[in-house]
């Protein structure tokens, strides 16, 4: 099988996927670059990754029955799925006994498309960036059609749990409403049937003075408006 090039490997998480341990494995490469990224080290397809495929499943083999899944998160995961290497770690994941998930940042729908349809996947992180207009300033290359195709495609396999998200980097509206727009974006997602629904508050690094304060970021009225969407979840981090 083709080897998957990996970034990074976390052995234990609380926090890559709701009510789950998980181990993570970060994929190298990203078609986009939005400019609040945290992983930019990672982005660059052509760069080599750090650890290998084999020693990740020692990991695991030592941790069943520990851990409830594996999640494979990025740079974007999906941009490795075409070699099959992905489908393939998939499969020895599952073989294994664990729950598979993903995150994803929807430009590859056809690829996500794939492994849902081969029933590879158990739970599905999807992060908006924007409303589709707005794609070229939160990603820097555009991709609103494509992350809007990707929810199509996860909504449409309501077997398989998921997350929608969206992160209030100031960026998106320079000077604006940040929690308007969230609450759009929001509104967006709802309508194209999403289920789980997460906004949550860009962090800046320790050095950086926070746009929005640590606790109660939103106010109850923003939080109610919110809550009458109709989501299953509706999280706000």
């Amino acid at each position: 099988m083709s080897e998957l090039n990996i970034a990074g490997f976390v052995p234990f998480s609380t926090v890559d996927w709701p009510g789950k341990l998980v181990a993570v494995v970060f994929l190298q490469g990203c078609p986009w670059r939005c400019p609040y990224c945290h992983n930019a080290e990672i982005l660059d397809p052509r760069a080599s990754g750090s650890v290998e495929w084999g020693d990740v499943l020692d990991i695991l083999d030592s941790r069943v029955g520990l851990l409830d899944g594996v999640a494979f998160s990025g740079g974007e995961a999906l941009m490795q799925a075409s070699s099959g290497a992905l489908a393939d770690a998939l499969r020895q994941v599952r073989g294994r006994g664990f729950l598979t998930g993903l995150h994803a940042g929807g430009a590859y729908p056809r690829a996500l498309q794939t492994l849902l349809e081969e029933g590879l996947l158990d739970w599905v992180g999807l992060d908006i960036k924007a409303l589709p207009e707005d794609y070229p300033l939160a990603t820097g290359r555009g991709g609103g059609d494509k992350a809007e195709e990707s929810l199509a495609v996860l909504v449409k396999h309501g077997e398989v749990d998921h997350e929608v998200r969206l992160t209030l980097w100031p960026g998106l509206a320079p000077g604006g409403d940040l929690v308007g727009y969230g609450q759009q974006v929001a509104a967006w997602a709802r309508e194209r049937g999403t289920r789980t629904f997460a906004l949550q508050r860009y962090r800046y690094p320790a050095s950086t003075p926070h746009a929005l304060p640590e606790v109660g970021w939103m106010d109850e009225e923003a939080r109610g408006r919110l809550g009458e969407l109709g989501f299953d979840t509706l999280i706000i981090r």
